[in-house]
């Protein structure tokens, strides 16, 4: 199962990233990377970085195991909800940000302005690409226990955290006031009806 850990990260790494990057260069104009805000001072630079390391650990769990460089052997039951965990967390992203549209970034330029994606499971969640990133990764986990994965999963939820709280949330109250106060009053940050 760990080779089929890898084959799903990778697959998932280039398809989230690399295939709808792509989309949006040709839609748009912009490739959607915005690259990191601030300084090592601020919480949002932070939550950058860590969002760099988990997915650099996320990858480099499977592959340590696979090169059996770490152990990874859970019983085949954990393996398999592993999966599809993680198969449900991947097609559940890539349905996200194809549902955030044109307005879909990696990261955020203080001086753009993108529409309040409040639609489809947005209505719901406000932020579903990182709820489902985390399942993923959990998933992840489940497939390949090892320690590796395990602080990938851990640098994925604080950078999440410090993204959504400290760069995102201010941003989208400043551009779009209170139409987004009232958009966070109806819905949760991570899950439904909660944050």
């Amino acid at each position: 199962m760990t080779v089929a850990a890898l084959v799903l990260y990778v697959g998932a790494l280039v398809v989230l990233f690399g295939v709808r990057s792509w989309l949006q260069l040709r839609r748009t104009g912009s490739a959607g990377f915005r690259g990191i805000s601030g300084t090592p001072a601020d919480a949002g630079w932070w939550g950058g970085v860590l969002f760099v390391v988990a997915i650099v650990l996320g990858l480099a769990g499977p592959l340590l195991a696979v090169a059996d460089v770490v152990p990874a052997d859970p019983p085949l039951g954990v393996q398999v909800a592993g999966l599809v965990l993680a198969l449900v967390g991947f097609a559940a992203t890539l349905a996200a940000q194809t549902g955030m549209g044109e307005s879909w970034r990696i990261g955020v330029d203080t001086g753009e302005r993108t529409d309040l994606v409040t639609s489809g499971v947005f209505a719901h969640v406000r932020n579903p690409i990182f709820t489902t990133m985390v399942v993923a990764q959990l998933g992840i986990v489940l497939m390949v226990p090892t320690w590796v994965s395990a602080v990938a999963l851990v640098a994925l939820v604080v950078a999440v955290q410090l993204q959504v709280r400290a760069v995102e949330e201010p941003y989208l109250r400043a551009v779009h006031g209170d139409a987004y106060r009232d958009y966070s009053a109806s819905t949760g940050r991570f899950v439904p009806g909660i944050g």
